[in-house]
């Protein structure tokens, strides 16, 4: 369809000047003797002279353009172009100025030095073109241009010497009251056999450049036209020679359109087509930072940076809804994410159809919904907004052949009768929420009492205290995988939990009570000086040198002494500085002045430094400029619907083309499937990591496999023809 629509609009763009060939052609078909002098026998020298006024700016108009644009295309071609032009212009300047009746030039102008500078001209136009068209365009040094624009003026005197000899060496090629002579009718129809093979040659260009091909189509018709009427007129009083010269005229000017289009229209339109794909690639990504990925409604970002700005505007009592999916963990594990999103869709629809406009719903990470109500009446309002919210819930959701129920455990808290902060209504509310399952209403205002789960998490927060020196911190590291190679390269090194009582807990869980306590600085030199470590025993035992990956926390990242403690551990272990990866998340790129101060030290060290979950969070992506950043790692939920979801899949393409040419290695996170590695390897991802190759493994059993998971790697990839084994 698209090459349909460039074909007509190329077809339209050609009417006019088809319109006035059929009309010059008529003109001269019907009216020629009628029209014989008809400008009056003294007025044709001025008409020449401004046919070729017109004609010596459009040629010199190419050259000039072509020799500033030189420096910053440094092809052959276009410098060629520019110095046939300049020649063409110099001769055709010749041309107009010792045409007789014209005032005495070099000797007494004459209808043989004007028609001699023409046909040198004419011919060469075709020569020159032919060339250039043949020859292999190749990238030239800047110093070659003035050898180049050197030969027109060569050219010329060449020209002047040959033709204003004292005793003349060409014949002449127009006789008075005869017309052209069989030597320039000769001359001028080789020039249209030059011209047909040039047509021939452009056919091939055609549905590469289709609009530069159509101009210079155009402009080789109108040459052979102009051509013809030259061979064919008796004097300079004959219409046809006037047409000629209009024919003439038209040609160079589509010469000029053709140059024009390639090297300023164009690359100009491609600018414009670049920046309207940034802006529309930024839009996404600031929709994406702002609103859940599932359901499209806002999510916490956007949450707490709008009760930031409105929670204090007026004095009157605020609420917060927390909205819980019943069971929604144990559906997302027993069927998959895929039914677990539907099912998040579904209820996120029916809330908006009960929800007054004027309501805010958002949905958080954790697959819980809010609404802020800004304006609350009264407690009873809020529990029978509750209760529709519920009611709502009661015909069950159809997911293909499973039938759903969704009941929601809803929490509620007040501003500012429960809290002053936004954060802290907004986990209040959310503490309602967990208790609100162990009521009938399955709905619950806050109360105090419900913060006994802080007590829980000081606990838990205690414990880590001494979690390190007992021992229960440990390491696992999952290999990454280097597409090209088919071997492991990296690993990323993932802290683990194990509580003497509790048993295994979450990163998820233990990392922000680190973060908040200030033990994410001990434990985070712990995790970064163990890896290393363990890189230089790899080795010891055999092992190739590979490069592990740390996570540096926000924390960390504003410890005053980060830089000189990494330091003193890469001295310490050994490990040289190309062999570690500090890995940050999106969200820290938030404080660009101290990140960049920090970002440079570190590496300055000569370690790398990677953008971990890159898309997920959102900042200005200038930072990708302005910090020393080495690789993108694409977060697993992109990859996780990469074949199913058009929008991931649009945004992985984005990453990965924006690291391309921004010279940044990529990492795809959380490759599970085949076909997710398939459509990595089609789109020239780097490297990858996850459960289709290896889950995190302890050190030593990675020491001990580490052949095997080589092997089965190029295994997999020699299944999908990335190499040969």
């Amino acid at each position: 369809m698209w090459k349909l629509n460039e074909d007509f609009s190329l077809f339209k763009q050609g009417i006019p000047y088809i319109i006035l060939s059929l009309v010059l052609l008529m003109i001269m078909s019907f009216w020629s003797e009628q029209l014989y002098g008809i400008f009056g026998e003294n007025n044709y020298v001025t008409l020449h002279l401004m046919m070729e006024i017109l004609i010596i700016v459009v040629t010199m108009s190419i050259a000039i353009q072509s020799w500033l644009i030189s420096p910053y295309i440094l092809s052959n071609r276009a410098l060629y172009i520019g110095a046939l032009f300049l020649t063409i212009s110099l001769l055709e300047s010749a041309h107009a100025l010792s045409y007789k009746g014209m005032p005495y030039f070099i000797t007494e102008s004459t209808t043989y030095a004007a028609t001699w500078f023409y046909m040198l001209a004419r011919l060469l136009l075709s020569i020159g073109c032919f060339f250039i068209l043949i020859v292999k365009e190749k990238q030239i040094s800047t110093s070659y241009r003035w050898l180049i624009f050197s030969l027109p003026f060569i050219t010329i005197i060449g020209c002047f010497v040959l033709i204003y000899a004292p005793t003349q060496i060409l014949p002449s090629l127009f006789i008075e009251g005869d017309g052209p002579t069989i030597l320039k009718n000769i001359l001028q129809y080789s020039a249209v056999i030059l011209q047909v093979i040039i047509m021939l040659i452009l056919l091939k260009y055609f549905k590469y450049a289709p609009k530069i091909t159509f101009l210079l189509f155009g402009s080789s018709i109108y040459l052979i036209f102009a051509d013809i009427f030259f061979t064919i007129y008796r004097d300079v009083y004959d219409i046809k020679n006037f047409i000629g010269h209009i024919f003439q005229l038209c040609a160079y000017y589509l010469l000029f359109r053709a140059m024009y289009f390639s090297s300023i229209e164009k690359p100009f339109q491609q600018l414009l087509d670049t920046q309207a794909n940034l802006e529309r690639s930024r839009e996404k990504m600031h929709f994406m930072a702002y609103h859940n990925e599932v359901t499209n409604l806002p999510n916490e970002r956007y949450l707490m940076e709008l009760l930031k700005r409105n929670l204090y505007i007026s004095k009157s009592e605020k609420a917060i809804l927390a909205i819980e999916i019943e069971r929604i963990a144990t559906i997302k594990a027993s069927l998959g994410s895929t039914y677990a999103d539907q099912l998040i869709n579904m209820v996120a629809q029916r809330l908006r159809d009960v929800l007054p406009e004027k309501y805010l719903l958002c949905m958080l990470r954790e697959d819980y919904f809010v609404v802020v109500i800004d304006e609350v009446n009264n407690e009873h309002h809020l529990t029978q907004l509750s209760q529709q919210l519920q009611d709502a819930m009661l015909a069950s959701f159809q997911l293909q052949h499973f039938s759903l129920n969704g009941n929601l455990n809803i929490g509620i808290a007040l501003f500012p009768a429960d809290a002053y902060k936004e954060e802290e209504l907004v986990r209040f509310a959310l503490y309602a929420m967990h208790e609100a399952g162990k009521v009938p209403s399955h709905t619950l205002f806050y109360e105090s009492s419900m913060s006994s789960k802080i007590t829980e998490k000081l606990i838990l927060e205690n414990d880590l205290h001494f979690a390190l020196d007992n021992h229960e911190l440990f390491i696992e590291y999952q290999p990454q995988i280097d597409l090209q190679a088919g071997k492991i390269t990296s690993v990323e090194a993932l802290i683990r939990w194990r509580h003497p009582k509790k048993g295994w807990i979450s990163p998820g869980d233990f990392i922000p009570i680190a973060e908040e306590s200030g033990l994410i600085i001990p434990i985070g030199q712990w995790v970064l000086e163990t890896a290393c470590r363990q890189v230089k025993q790899w080795e010891q035992a055999g092992l190739p040198l590979i490069k592990v990956a740390v996570n540096l926390s926000l924390g960390q990242l504003f410890q005053q002494n980060l830089v000189e403690m990494i330091q003193d551990v890469l001295e310490r272990t050994g490990l040289e500085s190309r062999y570690l990866q500090l890995e940050i998340t999106e969200s820290m790129t938030i404080n660009i002045d101290h990140m960049t101060t920090v970002l440079h030290q570190l590496k300055a060290l000569g370690v790398t430094i990677a953008v971990d979950d890159f898309g997920t969070g959102y900042s200005s992506l200038s930072y990708l400029k302005d910090f020393p950043i080495d690789c993108l790692k694409i977060d697993r939920s992109f990859i996780r619907k990469i074949q199913t979801d058009s929008t991931d899949k649009a945004l992985v393409d984005m990453i990965l083309s924006m690291a391309k040419h921004l010279r940044l290695k990529v990492v795809a996170e959380g490759i599970e499937e085949v076909e997710q590695l398939s459509y990595l390897i089609a789109s020239h991802c780097e490297t990858v990591q996850g459960y289709l190759f290896s889950k995190p493994l302890p050190p030593e059993v990675l020491q001990e496999n580490y052949d095997i998971l080589q092997q089965n790697a190029r295994t997999i990839l020699k299944n999908l023809s990335v190499f040969e084994v």
